[in-house]
């Protein structure tokens, strides 16, 4: 076989084995284009199964699959036992002539006439053999036998190369699936409806609805403030549902561009739009068999609203700048802190897409109105930032527990969450106190800045600070202030006599 050939044939052979991750389809392309390039009549390739400490066919040419069965050896047992034993290659020029050679397939020809030459030699994976390449070639004198021993070599080596690439890929695939398996029993511990935090009534309420709803396929509708665990009682849902194996994808609707909205959720073609160089899939596409949790709904358009509509109705959608209808098995979860009734009434809202997304709403309260969680909150957080930061703070103090009690809680358990990472990043002492946590929370008694006058001289103060502003910004002009302040002229004349403000210090 001249250079050219050899070239073309090890091209060939590297081309098959990286267009399949099957090893036994793979391997039967290299016998194949073995067969088509040289002058094999027979070729195999022999598996070792360490389990059994012997080597059996794995893939043939010109062999029947009863002939591959009775293709069986033991480590030095017959040349390929002897080459799977020493991991040397061995060349017969003449079968006829070798005792070693133990034709235990049996379809070797027995003709004197068509004698024939065996090479086998070893597939290493380092330094360990794991099988054997083999070939059945006509004998001919002129044959360099050796030439034939290298070119299978080379052959071999490649075919070790792709079953340790194989090996590789399998066991990364097996990592994954592990990984996942982990990934998805941690999600499930994680948000078990016992790990919400809460022992109110208000709560309870929210936990039994929760259990209601899980085991459905029912469109839930979380109302609730910012801060108060919307999406945690979603993912509480799902992770509950028959769905629980199905993707959990979440969805901010409000952090969406409106002109790519539609693009996200519902995925798009490939031109569709500029820069749309390639088909996308939405957010839909992704969550099938699952759920998608769709946070700040009210703050979609009309338009995409629409869709929506037609999903829930119809469990179908097209991809933007796609014909091709797709059908979606996706159970929705909505969440939003706007007044969606309200939103309704100013037709800024689909009537009909509010109606079918409050299919089952859940009321997520405020932390102010659930004071008895807020000591349990508190402690929870406590605990995993003094994990988090390796910190040594054992509890809260007194005056640091009545101030949590007292605050009114604008921004909820988020804001709580808050407050208590950034008093374990500041307290160096084992007792989180009320110095450590923020201003906003602390009283003006316990801030030491209660007011030094009456209410009526912190009211004149006020009063004057605003006459002088409203001068400063017109120039001095009486008619002009009074329209600034909303007061009549007479009014306010009156107001800066009163107070002592001169008008003509400030043209």
């Amino acid at each position: 076989m001249g250079t050219i050939e050899e070239i073309t044939l090890l091209y060939g052979i590297s081309k098959a084995l990286d267009v399949s991750r099957n090893l036994r389809e793979s391997l039967y392309k290299v016998l194949d284009i073995l067969a088509r390039s040289t002058e094999m009549e027979r070729g195999t390739i022999t598996i070792m199964n360490p389990l059994r400490d012997e080597v059996r066919i794995e893939v043939a040419h010109g062999l029947s699959r009863t002939a591959m069965q009775r293709g069986k050896y033991k480590a030095g047992e017959g040349i390929t036992g002897k080459v799977i034993e020493t991991g040397k290659s061995f060349i017969v020029p003449k079968v006829s002539e070798e005792p070693l050679f133990l034709n235990r397939t049996a379809t070797r020809r027995s003709v004197v006439d068509q004698e024939i030459s065996f090479i086998c030699v070893p597939v290493k994976k380092g330094h360990q053999v794991v099988g054997t390449l083999s070939v059945d070639i006509p004998f001919d004198e002129s044959y360099l036998l050796k030439e034939g021993e290298r070119l299978l070599s080379i052959v071999a080596a490649m075919i070790a190369q792709h079953v340790i690439n194989l090996e590789t890929i399998q066991t990364e695939k097996q990592q994954l699936r592990k990984e996942n398996k982990r990934l998805r029993q941690e999600l499930s511990e994680r948000f078990r409806i016992t790990n919400i935090i809460g022992n109110s009534n208000k709560m309870r309420e929210v936990f039994q609805m929760i259990s209601q709803v899980s085991k459905s396929n029912a469109t839930v509708l979380i109302r609730g403030e910012s801060g108060t665990g919307k999406e945690l009682a979603a993912a509480a849902i799902h992770y509950n549902s028959l769905r629980a194996k199905g993707p959990f994808v979440k969805v901010n609707c409000a952090a969406l561009p409106v002109n790519l909205i539609e693009s996200e959720l519902f995925g798009h073609e490939k031109g569709a739009f500029t820069g749309a160089i390639r088909q996308k899939q939405g957010k839909f596409g992704l969550a099938n068999k699952g759920t998608i949790f769709l946070d700040e709904i009210g703050s979609i358009g009309l338009d995409v609203q629409v869709k929506l509509l037609r999903v829930l109705q119809e469990k179908e959608f097209e991809r933007v700048g796609g014909y091709e209808t797709l059908k979606s098995d996706v159970r929705i979860i909505a969440a939003t802190n706007k007044n969606l009734e309200q939103a309704v009434e100013e037709e800024v809202f689909r009537g009909d897409l509010y109606y079918r997304l409050n299919v089952f709403p859940i009321y997520m309260p405020p932390l102010r109105v659930r004071k008895t969680d807020v000591l349990l909150l508190a402690d929870y957080f406590l605990e995993k930032y003094v994990k988090e930061n390796h910190k040594d703070i054992r509890r809260l103090a007194t005056p640091a527990i009545d101030m949590l009690m007292q605050y009114h809680w604008p921004g909820n358990v988020r804001e709580l969450e808050n407050c208590i990472e950034r008093a374990v990043l500041l307290c160096e002492e084992g007792v989180i106190h009320s110095y450590h946590l923020p201003p906003s929370l602390q009283t003006a008694e316990e801030s030491d800045t209660l007011p030094d006058r009456s209410m009526e001289d912190t009211i004149s103060k006020l009063e004057k600070e605003i006459i002088i502003d409203a001068l400063k910004t017109t120039r001095g002009n009486m008619a002009k202030a009074a329209e600034l302040t909303k007061t009549t002229e007479r009014k306010f004349t009156y107001k800066t006599k009163k107070h002592g403000v001169d008008y003509r210090l400030y043209r």
